[in-house]
């Protein structure tokens, strides 16, 4: 689909968005059976410039989502095996030493890692060492990556999507909890329905082959991208947003008792700021040109799951931290 990005208004790319939303989810709907919620969220967090972390046991094709999103978008993929050998270089890229064959003369020569990609998976990110997180995480936040000095600047649009599996926890390495602010959504994948999954075994268990139409490419996205940012938000979406993430601290005046019982600490200010961007972006997907307080509450459970602290009272009561972040929304 060829666009004039120059030629149009904010309200007409909101039109176009609306459409191109749609059809992104018909062409992955091709290869991907159900998980529309996660495929919505993943392009939210993609035109928010946000990083997506998911969770979810072994088979639930976080791959195969992935490389698809990044075929419809036309975007470059790579994808990085965690394992606890893997050394920042590894991600980032090295320096070589390269000999002039005509002169003799050596020079070093840089070799980008599989970081320089627009759609980055990290597998299992929490198996590798956090000297190792942290170079991916440092190029999450600045884009760019410094190797002997000299600064390489990662292509835009720049997605890292994490996964983690929940079931194997012996020889990893979680993510502190400073590291996870840094994603946007923490995204749990569930198992397929009894429907679903006779959908999948049939597609892909018979020769039928699938070809995939390309419907956006980098250039729109970020054109998109910059557009979310334009979206006007009222005040009191803002003050909503504020208020939410500003009970989740067990310390604050206006917190709930049970947040003060059953976490230690609360979402900072970046959860705020999220519940914002991915408000904006979900209104202008639906094709409406400003968000809700129903789109901030829909943002909730991805963008606090992973930035609250639950505390000892909480294990013992058996609550987890999206049951207090529902219990949380019914009070306000």
């Amino acid at each position: 689909m060829k666009i004039d990005l120059k030629k149009i208004n904010d309200v007409e790319a909101v039109e176009l968005l609306n459409k191109s939303y749609q059809d992104i989810r018909k062409e992955i709907a091709k290869v991907i059976i159900g998980q529309n919620e996660i495929i919505e969220q993943l392009i939210i967090s993609l035109l928010s410039r946000g990083h997506c972390l998911l969770v979810g046991v072994p088979g639930l094709a976080k791959t195969l989502l992935i490389k698809t999103l990044a075929q419809v978008l036309d975007l470059k993929f790579n994808r990085i095996q965690f394992t606890p050998d893997l050394m920042p270089s590894d991600i980032t890229g090295t320096e070589i030493i390269e000999e002039n064959v005509t002169t003799g003369e050596k020079t070093f020569k840089f070799v980008r890692g599989p970081v320089f990609a627009n759609i980055v998976l990290a597998d299992e990110i929490n198996r590798t060492p956090p000297k190792t997180q942290a170079a991916l995480l440092e190029a999450m936040q600045e884009h760019h990556v410094t190797a002997a000095g000299q600064k390489y600047i990662l292509d835009e649009p720049f997605f890292v999507l994490a996964t983690q599996n929940p079931i194997e926890q012996e020889g990893t390495y979680p993510l502190p909890e400073a590291q996870l602010d840094r994603f946007m959504f923490n995204l749990w994948l569930d198992y397929p329905s009894r429907a679903e999954e006779i959908e999948i075994v049939k597609s892909t268990t018979s020769s039928y082959a699938t070809t995939l139409n390309q419907i956006l490419n980098a250039e729109e996205i970020i054109f998109f991208q910059d557009l979310v940012r334009r979206v006007p938000v009222a005040d009191n979406v803002i003050e909503f947003a504020v208020d939410l993430v500003g009970r989740t601290r067990p310390n604050g005046a206006s917190t709930p008792d049970f947040i003060k019982n059953w976490l230690s600490w609360g979402a900072g200010p970046r959860a705020s700021q999220y519940l914002i961007l991915g408000a904006k972006t979900k209104a202008i997907l639906d094709g409406r040109k400003t968000p809700d307080i129903d789109d901030v509450r829909k943002m909730a459970g991805p963008v606090l799951r992973h930035r609250i602290v639950t505390n000892f009272n909480a294990e013992a009561d058996g609550v987890n931290s999206i049951q207090i972040i529902e219990k949380l929304l019914s009070t306000i």
